[in-house]
C-alpha cells in the first residue's frame, strides 16, 4: 500500500475554508521551477491529497494537478476548471454508433478493445492508443470541434510516420521514464531492481523537498 504524504505536521489547522489566504508572488520564479520539478516525482494521489489541504480541486490528470497547485502557491488564487463545450460533450443515455464519419465525444469515446479493433480495421495492427491521441482528442474537445474517428486515424497515422523519424521526448510529467532514460546513461548494466530503488530514494528526496519548503513559506501561506 502506497504512503501518502503526511502535512499535517506543516499546514495550521483552518477552522473554515474561508479562512485561507494566500499572499501574491509567494513563489520567486527559481522556486517555480524547484517546486514544479519536485511535483513531478509525486503520484497522483499525493498531488490530490496537497491539492485538498490548500481547499483546491483535486480532479484531472497530473500536469493540471500540478499547474493547479503552482498557480494557488504563486498567485492566491484558484484556477477554475476548465469545462468541455456542451458541442464536445455526448447527451446522457444517448447511444453513439462507432464508425469513420461519427463523432468522437467526450463522454462516449472509450479507449477499449472495440474501440482499438475498430482503429485497426482503419490503419492495421500497428495501432495502439497514445498519449499524443489522448492530448490531441482533448484539444479538439475543449475547442468545441470534436473530430470524427476517420479524422483521428488520419492524424494518428501521420503523427505516427512522423515519429518514425523524429522520436518525441518523454513529456515533462513522466518523472519515472524521465529519471530511467538518464539514469541509464549512466549505469547501462542496472537491474530493474536497482533503477526502482533508485527512483523511490529519489522520490523521497523530492517529497522532502516540499515538505521543507511548506515548512519554510507556513508563516506566509495560511493567515487566520
Amino acid at each position: 500500500m502506497k504512503k501518502r504524504l503526511n502535512f499535517s505536521l506543516i499546514l495550521i489547522e483552518l477552522q473554515s475554508k474561508n479562512a485561507l489566504q494566500v499572499r501574491n508572488c509567494l513563489l520567486t520564479d527559481g522556486e517555480s521551477t524547484a517546486l514544479k520539478n519536485s511535483l513531478m516525482f509525486l503520484h497522483v494521489s499525493e498531488l490530490k491529497d496537497l491539492a485538498v489541504k490548500l481547499y483546491l480541486v483535486d480532479k484531472g490528470n497530473k500536469m493540471a494537478l500540478i499547474m493547479r497547485i503552482l498557480h494557488f502557491l504563486h498567485t492566491g488564487k484558484k484556477l477554475a476548471v476548465p469545462k468541455f463545450p456542451e458541442k464536445s460533450r455526448a447527451m446522457r443515455g444517448q447511444i453513439y454508433p462507432i464508425h469513420s464519419s461519427a463523432l468522437m465525444l467526450k463522454g462516449s469515446y472509450k479507449n477499449d478493445l472495440k474501440t482499438r479493433l475498430f482503429f485497426k480495421q482503419l490503419l492495421g495492427d500497428h495501432f495502439h492508443f497514445t498519449a499524443y491521441g489522448i492530448d490531441w482528442l482533448n484539444e479538439r474537445w475543449m475547442q468545441g470541434n470534436p473530430p470524427t474517428y476517420q479524422e483521428f486515424a488520419r492524424m494518428w497515422q501521420e503523427e505516427h510516420e512522423r515519429r518514425k523519424n523524429v522520436p518525441a521526448a518523454p513529456k515533462e510529467e513522466w518523472a519515472y521514464i524521465n529519471f530511467v532514460q538518464n539514469f541509464l546513461q549512466n549505469s547501462l548494466e542496472a537491474s530493474r531492481e536497482c533503477i526502482n530503488h533508485a527512483w523511490e530514494c529519489e522520490r523521497q528526496k523530492h517529497k522532502a523537498n516540499i515538505n521543507a519548503w511548506l515548512e519554510e513559506k507556513k508563516s506566509v501561506i495560511w493567515t487566520i
